[in-house]
């Protein structure tokens, strides 16, 4: 079931969001050559404790950090380790949440460590910018197929592709709510989107195929051909114009 959120409901996603927008600043803001990913889940962790709110990720379905930190072709879900060590060329995906006041907050973003390729460049750019162009779909009276479509035709006019087994979703006062948000597909399908829908965006754009795998460990999931990935996500809300970026600083979005 859709949760379509009250004025009053939306007021406390925006505290949520902007304190994850704060947590995702903070995480990106600590990539450099010689930090561990560990480091990085902490800095998120103590961010959003600090406010009096809890990391959304930790313990979620077991999951053992307060960020998903992937680096390089790991596409989403990287668990926090003392042992992987971020290194100059390297991107880094940092994927956070924040739970306060009864509502989520849930953004990504893809930050290069120092100087990287051109190839990897392109690739964090056409990503963050398939996310606007989906969401100039995001209003009311388009359906959720329309947001994806965007996205894929942007990132695969780039030479890119779009991962098809994960997806974004709907975000209140659970992590995870229906609609799911594909970023690919025909328009006009799905549901029509509605005024006070919350849903998080959330492109993952692949240098080579837009398959992968999950390792070992459960939760890292991988390029299938272990070429470079990049994720971006915003929460927002659908109003009665231009969709609403929840998870931003007072109007900023990294």
């Amino acid at each position: 079931m859709i949760h379509i959120k009250t004025e009053q409901e939306l007021e406390k996603m925006r505290v949520a969001g902007r304190l994850t927008a704060i947590a995702r600043k903070a995480a990106a803001d600590a990539v450099k050559p010689g930090v561990t990913t560990w480091e990085i889940d902490r800095i998120v962790r103590k961010t959003i404790e600090d406010a009096g709110a809890k990391p959304s990720f930790l313990g979620y379905g077991g999951f053992p950090g307060s960020a998903c930190v992937s680096l390089n072709d790991q596409v989403i879900h990287g668990i926090p380790s003392k042992h992987a060590v971020v290194r100059e060329g390297d991107i880094v995906k940092v994927d956070v949440g924040a739970y306060i006041g009864g509502f989520h907050g849930d953004c990504a973003c893809t930050v290069p460590c120092g100087e990287v390729s051109d190839e990897a460049k392109k690739l964090i750019a056409v990503t963050r910018q398939s996310f606007f162009e989906g969401i100039k779909f995001a209003r009311e009276g388009y359906r959720v197929s329309d947001i994806g479509a965007a996205v894929q035709a942007y990132v695969e006019a780039n030479g890119f592709s779009v991962v098809r087994d994960y997806v974004g979703h709907g975000v209140g006062a659970a992590l995870h709510e229906s609609p799911e948000v594909p970023n690919y597909g025909k328009p006009g399908h799905g549901i029509r989107l509605q005024r006070g829908m919350v849903i998080a965006v959330e492109p993952m754009v692949n240098v080579g195929v837009y398959t992968v795998k999950v390792l070992p460990d459960g939760w890292t999931v991988k390029t299938r051909d272990g070429k470079l990935s990049a994720h971006y996500e915003n929460t927002i809300a659908i109003t009665d114009g231009e969709p609403e970026i929840l998870t931003s600083i007072d109007g900023e979005v990294l």
